[in-house]
């Protein structure tokens, strides 16, 4: 079994940063790509940023300049570095990996996700 657990979410003012982190934990060999994506009420889930285990990135235009990922690969965890946060970025935030497991197995795996609100 693979578990992410992310966490940092909460209620910010517009304008304000948050710094979310999520940690992969259990049957773990290695992990490939690692990403966040969000989703706001009423809306579909939509890509936010990810990195490859090699640290090349890429953003969603709406977040780009704001936001920025990072990785600990000795401690499976990835990072969401947000400034300059805004109303529109309330959401859900969920980070996703793809796991190789100790069995060599390949498992995209989900966290519960975290709550952005951004006051205005």
């Amino acid at each position: 079994q693979v578990q992410l657990v992310e966490s940092g979410g909460g209620l910010v003012q517009a304008g304000g940063s948050l710094r979310l982190s999520c940690a992969a934990s259990g049957s773990i060999f290695s992990i490939n790509a690692m990403g966040w994506y969000r989703q706001a009420p009423g809306n579909q889930r939509e890509f936010v940023a990810s990195i490859t285990r090699g640290g090349s990135a890429e953003y969603a235009d709406s977040v780009k300049g704001r936001f920025s990922i990072s990785r600990d690969n000795a401690k499976n965890t990835v990072y969401l570095q947000m400034n300059s946060l805004k109303p529109e970025d309330t959401a859900v935030y969920s980070c996703n990996a793809d796991v190789v497991t100790t069995t060599r197995a390949l498992l995209g795996v989900w966290g519960q996700g975290t709550l952005v609100t951004v006051s205005s």
